[in-house]
């Protein structure tokens, strides 16, 4: 058991079909002691959404997979709720509706989940906008529904984990955060390189190229796997023991300032959290 907290930032659990919380067990048993989950896209757990009230059972299901997790680690775990990005392709191209009505649906699904910060240890929402080419109708759309998030984040007063194409700095988005009254560094990049720069808090895939980099560039971030428990790709993006290794090898080699950073100081500013006081 760690001694000192050790989040990995952003996750994906299923109970059902993956490793669920035997995961929790062998990223507890490799050091790791804080989750934050995130619930998997709508059409991994069943249909495609048709109104609102679709998204209310993936909402459901992840909360009660984070208080399952919270009960097996030294510290606790807590969830974002959201709307993946790519959810438009799916009631675009799969559901037949217009890029207009595929964005009025995801801001409804976006209004569900805000709804639920503040209670179930859910304590921010997750959006962002496709990281692959897609026409300009869609384009436009997936920003409108970015930017409805950012102002349901500051309405709220939470944090918003983004999933985006990649870039090294996303100033336009943190422009629309300002723009909203969404404090830039509360809006986080998921899946960040070692080299994003800009306002907002990147959330570095924990591979040793990018968090080498990020330690190198002294730049505050947050360390992820972005594990999706999915059976036909067992491992990916990276195990959920990733983390605390990697937190070992930082520490072995001097970073322990990054460290504190990463998974204490950091967690308290974007969230609100207390890894410290929630590690028994």
């Amino acid at each position: 058991m760690s001694t000192a907290p050790v989040l990995d930032h952003h996750c994906h659990l299923d109970v059902d079909r993956g490793m669920g919380l035997d995961a929790v067990d062998r990223f507890v048993a490799a050091g790791g002691t804080h989750l934050i989950i995130i619930n998997k896209p709508s059409w991994h757990l069943g249909p495609l959404p048709t109104d609102a009230a679709a998204f209310e059972a993936v909402f459901a299901r992840t909360i009660a997979i984070v208080a399952a997790a919270a009960e097996r680690l030294p510290g606790t775990a807590w969830g974002c709720l959201g709307v993946h990005p790519a959810c438009i392709s799916r009631l675009v191209d799969d559901g037949g509706l217009s890029a207009g009505a595929a964005a009025e649906l995801m801001c409804a699904g976006l209004d569900r989940a805000v709804a639920h910060v503040g209670s179930d240890r859910i304590i921010g929402i997750k959006s962002g906008r496709p990281h692959y080419p897609v026409d300009a109708a869609v384009w436009d759309a997936s920003n409108a529904v970015l930017q409805h998030a950012l102002s349901l984040a500051a309405a709220a007063g939470c944090a918003i984990q983004l999933h985006t194409e990649a870039a090294d700095a996303l100033d336009e988005i943190a422009a629309v955060a300002r723009s909203v009254g969404q404090p830039p560094e509360r809006v986080v990049k998921h899946f960040a390189g070692g080299d994003f720069a800009g306002a907002l808090t990147p959330s570095v895939i924990s591979r040793r190229d990018a968090l080498a980099r990020a330690c190198e560039r002294g730049v505050p971030f947050l360390m992820e796997t972005d594990f999706i428990d999915d059976p036909d790709r067992p491992g990916a993006v990276l195990g959920l023991r990733t983390v605390p290794r990697r937190v070992r090898w930082l520490t072995e080699a001097g970073h322990t300032d990054a460290m504190h950073t990463a998974h204490v100081a950091l967690p308290a500013r974007v969230y609100g959290i207390d890894t410290v006081a929630t590690l028994s």
